[in-house]
């Protein structure tokens, strides 16, 4: 969450510089450096995912050393699920800080040609947001063990797509739709490099089902008894 914040530091200054030297005025000028803040802050945002993971490798090799097996004790997938839900908690919680601020007034969404959906449409994206860097961390990480680049390619333009989609609203029907289309996908993504397959999912539902025979098996044998 701290790498996340001071990149998101090194994009804001890096947006209001860009403002205090343009022109103010120029409204068209003014749409397009917020667009270019939006792709810088992605950016930014998966060097520091990409500096956090050197970090963690470094942490990991201690780890192993000091240990009695010559192994450390957490897995490189648990760090990158960790270092991505990290992520996605910080950037959601920093998008309701914003939507909690415009809720405060003055006026009330919906009076002035505003959209009435503003607040549950902005509540999905935060949800899809979160996923998504949660999705991003682990296949971020596998992509960097294995030097798979054009999996860190597609993870960067993924994201970049994603920011890009939200200039889209208020027409939230554009933006919110092939959101989530990109976090389904992600996520399907995201589980197989993790080591997840179909097979795994049936072996874990026929195994919910016979210990849930079983629990009913053991109700309807039990037999009430008196002292």
């Amino acid at each position: 969450a701290f790498f996340w914040l001071v990149s998101l530091l090194l994009a804001s200054l890096i947006w209001f510089i860009s403002v205090h030297l343009s022109d103010r005025d120029n409204a068209k000028l003014q749409y397009g450096l917020l667009i270019f803040g939006a792709a810088v802050s992605v950016l930014l945002q998966e060097a520091f995912r990409f500096a956090y993971f050197k970090l963690l490798k470094k942490a990991d090799e201690g780890l192993a050393m000091i240990s009695e097996d010559g192994r450390s004790p957490i897995s490189l997938r648990q760090m990158a699920y960790v270092s991505g839900l990290s992520f996605g908690i910080i950037s959601g919680v920093f998008s309701v800080i914003n939507i909690l601020a415009d809720s405060i007034g003055p006026g009330i969404v919906g009076i002035h040609g505003d959209s009435p959906y503003y607040f549950i449409t902005s509540a999905f994206l935060t949800m899809a947001l979160v996923l998504l860097h949660t999705f991003w961390g682990v296949i971020f990480f596998d992509a960097c063990e294995k030097r798979h680049y054009w999996c860190l390619g597609l993870v960067v333009a993924s994201h970049l797509l994603t920011s890009g989609l939200t200039f889209l609203n208020p027409w939230y029907e554009a933006s919110l739709v092939p959101i989530f289309i990109i976090t389904l996908c992600t996520g399907l993504w995201a589980f197989f490099t993790a080591g997840g397959s179909f097979c795994n999912i049936l072996k874990c539902l026929s195994c919910k089902q016979e210990d849930d025979s079983r629990v009913m098996m053991y109700s309807a044998l039990q037999v009430p008894f008196e002292d």
